[in-house]
């Protein structure tokens, strides 16, 4: 079982190194590397043509402006890919990434994620290997029980500071 990260260019490191302090949280071996589909279209092949190989299970892909790369590698290999839009220097606001990655025609679907949002990705990609492993679908668990109770502290918090009934 492993994770693969690509990005289309080391612009994208900031947002994508979210997904691999998931993946390291959970104990989920995975690669990181840059495809770039634009300007590098044989590695991109070689690259998607070999992941199932190397023991890929997901493949997380982030880009920014036109973002081809998700929805590339979707097209090349079986596996799932979840896409990662990044708002770069030449995006405008984002959307164009993000709908590059989300428009995908039916057939080659390519799970997406929020604008810059690579630590869910990371999270996705972990449930879907938890599906098939148990220790995995635990630790993912155990992660969303501990995002409950850091919201119940805040709950209390809030009410112990008086907040929390402002009808009198």
């Amino acid at each position: 079982m492993l994770v693969s990260i690509i990005m289309g260019s080391d612009s994208d490191l900031p947002v994508m190194k979210e997904a691999a302090d998931i993946l390291k949280l959970f104990n989920i071996p995975f690669e990181l590397t840059i495809v770039s589909a634009h300007r590098t279209p044989q590695r991109l092949f070689d690259y998607a043509r070999g992941a199932e190989e190397r023991g890929v299970s997901v493949i997380i892909a982030g880009a920014g402006g036109a973002a081809h790369l998700p929805g590339m590698v979707a097209s090349i290999t079986p596996l799932p890919v979840i896409g990662v839009p990044v708002k770069s220097s030449n995006s405008i606001d984002g959307w164009d990434s993000i709908l590059s990655i989300l428009q995908m025609p039916n057939g080659i679907p390519v799970a997406t994620v929020a604008l810059n949002a690579a630590k869910n990705a990371g999270i996705l990609a972990a449930s879907i290997i938890g599906a098939f492993h148990p220790q995995i679908r635990k630790a993912v668990s155990n992660y969303k029980l501990e995002l409950e109770n850091a919201v119940l502290q805040k709950v209390e918090k809030v009410k112990n500071e008086g907040w929390e009934n402002q009808f009198d």
